[in-house]
């Protein structure tokens, strides 16, 4: 029994908006129900400790209105038994990457998250929960234990990830929540998980508020999602948002500056990612059109280039060259339809009731190679065309989890490919304290080829062989003895092979370093030993032809 009746609650909720119910379960004692008022929250994705909370909305109003909340708290109850023996607490110990030393990680760091049981006997969390991870663990709900947990597989773009628990005695009990649908506005959910506060599993109610493409924080990414009024606090993420007996979406995110706005997943986007998972054995990305597209809300823009009245589309501006829409579309032709879907002019197209949403999700949500039916109007003539789709990597990686960075050190000079977590190192705001030049090409420039990346001079580890040259630090570098470089690899094998007396560099701003290849390989094992940095290159970068050269510079 509680020790208060649902009438007490409603009279302890009706001074706020929004206030969490904490259940303290315990064995020994009766529960009882406290009040918490509600806190901040910032658009970031949530992982640490824990409470028992449930929300409840208050200032009612009327008859009608009181029926409704009984409705939404016998939802909220059921919600805490359905998931009393699915919701998982995730502990996991993870180390990042250093990009400014590459050779080197960062210290470890141990957060907490949410996670539930999925058929299959499997996990479902959210990436974010086990980026970097190094160790993680898993404890059910009103168990002392915790088990060995592994990744099988994670997709940062969506920030999900699957984890398998392989003893037997961990799934014992264990029940299996199905997936449900993407709810439409002003339902019930209740999000299930350990948020920070306490240790004990929690129930945060809410509604939903609005169904549209976001930016997921972790993987820097734009799919829908789902927008709740409930908090979602550090911890709660990856645990699941109930709606009845299924799942409606996973919590992940919530909103900078802002009260009480949460984000979760939505089911379209967990099932994207599971099917292609099941199907590939691994994750294999959302697709996309590859294009950049400007409304045409301008009724001169769209006199100019001949569409009709009753015609609506976007006009296309630039095309990405790894596309196969760039063989078939063309800067300035007008998207109208996809897949017979009309386009708006603001590029939105209709999504269930009265609602609109970009056409880029209509795109995102097909599967890989699928090919798509793209209407457009080209020179005042309407034609259509079969694009096939697939996921396309940006020529600078917005992420890079789970794996170390990419570097070559050569006379003492460490050259990387450019990432956006490199810029990241520069503090909060990188945008504007990063290097501008290597910014803009982060943020803008399209991939000519597949495989391609920028490689620039990161830092020089001053010797007498780079002296004078420490100035040209963060700048790309375009050529090697003539050659233009492909990628970080191709730089690699450029000077590892070199055959001139002199190594002549290339940089961006027309600068250039040349150096005597002879000295400079015998500086390099000084410069490796005197910073006590283990390798020349990353192990990516070891290949059979490197091993010779990698053990002449260790002696």
């Amino acid at each position: 029994m509680l020790s208060c009746s649902l009438r007490r609650i409603r009279r302890l909720c009706s001074s706020s908006s929004l206030s969490s119910v904490i259940f303290n379960n315990n064995t020994n004692s009766s529960s009882t129900i406290s009040l918490l008022s509600p806190s901040s929250y910032y658009f970031h994705y949530c992982f640490v400790s824990t409470t028992t909370t449930l929300t409840s909305r208050a200032n009612l109003l009327s008859k009608g209105r009181h029926i409704k909340r009984s409705k939404s708290n016998a939802a909220a109850y059921s919600a805490i038994h359905l998931a009393l023996d699915s919701v998982v607490k995730i502990f996991t110990v993870s180390s990042s990457p250093n990009y400014f030393m590459p050779w080197q990680k960062k210290s470890q760091r141990e957060t907490t998250g949410s996670g539930f049981a999925i058929p299959g006997k499997k996990i479902l969390t959210n990436a974010h929960v086990v980026a970097d991870n190094t160790f993680v663990l898993v404890r059910k709900h009103g168990s002392p234990t915790k088990y060995r947990a592994l990744v099988h597989a994670v997709g940062h773009e969506c920030d999900l990830a699957i984890l398998v628990v392989e003893s037997p005695e961990f799934w014992d009990g264990m029940k299996f929540l199905e997936l449900g649908d993407t709810p439409f506005l002003q339902q019930a959910v209740a999000v299930v998980g350990y948020p920070q506060g306490g240790d004990n599993i929690s129930v945060t109610k809410g509604v939903v508020s609005r169904v549209e493409p976001t930016q997921y924080v972790h993987g820097a990414t734009q799919l829908m999602a789902i927008q709740i009024d409930a908090a979602i606090n550090p911890g709660n993420s990856g645990g699941p948002a109930i709606m009845g007996n299924k799942v409606a979406g996973v919590a992940f995110q919530n909103l900078s500056g802002a009260e009480n706005i949460g984000y979760i997943i939505p089911v379209p986007i967990i099932k994207h990612f599971i099917d292609g998972v099941e199907k590939n054995g691994t994750y294999v990305g959302f697709c996309s059109l590859g294009l950049s597209c400007q409304p045409t809300e301008n009724v001169q823009l769209r006199n100019h280039f001949g569409m009709s009245p009753e015609m609506t589309g976007v006009l296309v501006n630039k095309i990405n060259p790894l596309s196969d829409a760039h063989s078939i579309l063309k800067k300035n032709d007008i998207i109208l339809a996809f897949d017979g879907v009309p386009i708006a002019n603001d590029g939105t197209v209709p999504f269930r009731n009265r609602e609109r949403i970009t056409f880029d999700h209509l795109v995102s949500i097909k599967k890989p190679n699928e090919k798509a039916s793209v209407k457009v109007l080209r020179d005042g003539k309407e034609q259509e065309f079969s694009i096939t789709l697939r996921p396309l990597q940006p020529l600078v990686p917005v992420h890079q989890f789970d794996k170390l960075p990419s570097y070559y050190i050569f006379a003492g000079l460490v050259f990387i490919p450019l990432t956006q977590p490199y810029l990241h190192e520069y503090g909060e705001d990188w945008y504007n304290t990063s290097p501008r030049r290597l910014c803009e090409c982060a943020l803008r420039e399209l991939p000519k080829k597949a495989g391609q990346q920028l490689v620039i001079l990161s830092q020089v580890l001053i010797d007498d062989i780079n002296t004078g040259y420490e100035r040209l630090a963060e700048l790309q570098v375009k050529k090697v003895n003539g050659v233009e470089i492909e990628n970080l690899k191709h730089f690699c094998q450029q000077v590892e092979n070199c055959s001139t007396e002199n190594l002549r560099f290339d940089l961006d701003d027309d600068r250039v370093i040349v150096l005597d290849y002879h000295k400079a390989k015998i500086a390099t094992s000084r410069i490796l030993k005197r910073q006590i940095i283990p390798s020349a290159m990353s192990n990516d970068l070891i290949g059979e032809q490197n091993l010779e050269t990698e053990s002449a510079y260790s002696n």
